[in-house]
């Protein structure tokens, strides 16, 4: 390739002489432009000189214009802000003279006679009583026909005779005998489930119709009323009587299984009352586990042999529950029941359906009950628990009645087998004794039994 300048063959390359030569009139133009263009400024500074001047207060108007359009804008939405402001306050001027007009002419119209005020509501008072007095009636009517239909009613007993003092009855839901606390144990599971269920329908029934909350309540186990077997449990409440903490549910029936003791695998059904001889109270030691020295009282071995109680602890639990809103009802109908006297259920409700105040008061209608329990209720569910947890007065009363035996009569019971069958003939008579005494009443509170 030549070069464009000396005409030289090269390869792509300029030679060194033409590369200076080549620089040296770059820079000779360079300079010369240089030289052109700060001639170039310096006109140009001198032209704007006289522009500047001009310039300068144009700009500054300019803002001003600018400032002065923002100011009017500003200036009509304040003044449609005001016009609105004006037509608010006109409005509100008018209501005010309306109102002022109508209050001068309320003042100047006659008073209203006091008395409509209060004979309505004299009237109104009257009308609540009646309907209250009717609900009440009606109510009556209901408990009445469903004590017929349950049939509850005293069996038994005998009025005070010739200075005599009678007895209790026994009262029965169904024709089923419902027994106190103290005498579960002699019935079948089957009866005791039996008789607990209608007293339960009963419960419901009742406090259905009456229109009352209990402390406790029912549940079963089928999710449906009646179906299954029958929960209960404590609903929300305060802390008056203490029950509201017993939230959880306990069974209100009892296991058809039957119990079995860890010390003893087979016991007698009951006390052996026809002895005659020694024999024959010796097999019975031996069937109830063991033998039985002849100076020990025949009722003393008997009690100390049986099993655990039948009625476990969830049972007496839950049925302390079904007490405690047995006497909670009674109180919300004036009905006063004392500890003593908890345990008899179905004398309870019974003295509930004959109350001279049935249905007078409930928590549905007026007047209206407070929730369960109000710091007015006397009972504590603690003591009911207690006093239905203890067992009955009898071994107690089994020990007294051995204690008063003359010590002569034992000795003469080891000497001879004549009087050793004397000796048990009247051991037969004070276990007797002892029963008939179990099943006069309760006997959850005894003067020598306590609660500790």
């Amino acid at each position: 390739m030549d070069c464009k300048i000396c005409e030289q063959p090269h390869r792509q390359f300029f030679c060194e002489n033409c590369l200076k030569t080549h620089i040296r009139d770059f820079r000779h133009q360079t300079q010369h432009y240089a030289a052109d263009r700060d001639d170039q400024i310096v006109k140009a500074s001198r032209a704007l000189e006289h522009i500047d001047a001009v310039r300068v207060p144009r700009a500054q108007a300019a803002d001003y214009q600018r400032t002065v359009e923002e100011l009017y804008e500003g200036f009509i939405r304040l003044r449609k802000d005001n016009d609105k402001r004006r037509d608010r306050l006109r409005i509100l001027r008018e209501s005010l003279a309306s109102r002022r007009r109508s209050l001068s002419a309320v003042k100047l119209q006659s008073p209203r006679p006091s008395s409509q005020p209060s004979g309505s509501i004299s009237r109104a008072t009257q009308e609540l009583a009646s309907l209250s007095s009717t609900i009440s009636r009606a109510r009556s009517g209901l408990v009445q026909e469903l004590v017929e239909v349950f049939n509850v009613v005293e069996v038994g007993g005998r009025p005070p005779i010739g200075g005599k003092a009678g007895t209790k009855g026994e009262w029965t839901i169904g024709d089923l005998i419902l027994p106190v606390p103290g005498d579960i144990r002699r019935y079948p599971p089957d009866h005791i489930n039996a008789v607990i269920t209608h007293t339960i329908h009963f419960l419901s029934l009742l406090t259905f119709y009456l229109g009352i909350k209990l402390p406790f309540e029912i549940t079963w186990s089928g999710k449906k009323l009646g179906v299954g077997q029958p929960f209960i449990g404590a609903i929300k409440g305060g802390e008056n009587g203490g029950w509201a903490k017993w939230y959880k549910k306990h069974p209100l029936h009892l296991s058809s299984a039957p119990t079995v003791s860890s010390q003893n695998t087979t016991l007698p059904p009951s006390p052996v009352h026809s002895s005659s001889t020694p024999g024959s109270l010796t097999s019975t030691n031996q069937r109830m586990g063991g033998e039985i020295p002849l100076d020990t009282p025949i009722t003393e071995s008997y009690f100390d042999s049986l099993p655990p109680e039948q009625p476990q602890s969830s049972f007496t639990t839950a049925l302390a529950m079904l007490l405690y809103d047995v006497c909670y009802l009674s109180w919300t109908q004036n009905v006063e029941v004392p500890l003593s006297q908890a345990g008899d259920v179905l004398s309870n409700l019974w003295s509930v359906c004959c109350s001279s105040d049935l249905g007078r008061k409930s928590h549905e209608a007026t007047p209206l009950l407070p929730p369960p329990t109000p710091a007015s209720f006397p009972l504590d569910f603690a003591q009911l628990l207690q006093a239905t947890s203890v067992n009955p007065a009898t071994r107690a009363r089994a020990t007294r009645v051995s204690a008063s035996i003359p010590s002569s009569s034992r000795v003469g019971s080891r000497a001879t087998g004549g009087t050793g069958n004397a000796t048990l003939g009247q051991r037969t008579l004070i276990s007797d004794k002892i029963i008939e005494e179990a099943e006069d009443d309760w006997d959850l509170v005894d003067e020598d039994v306590g609660f500790d």
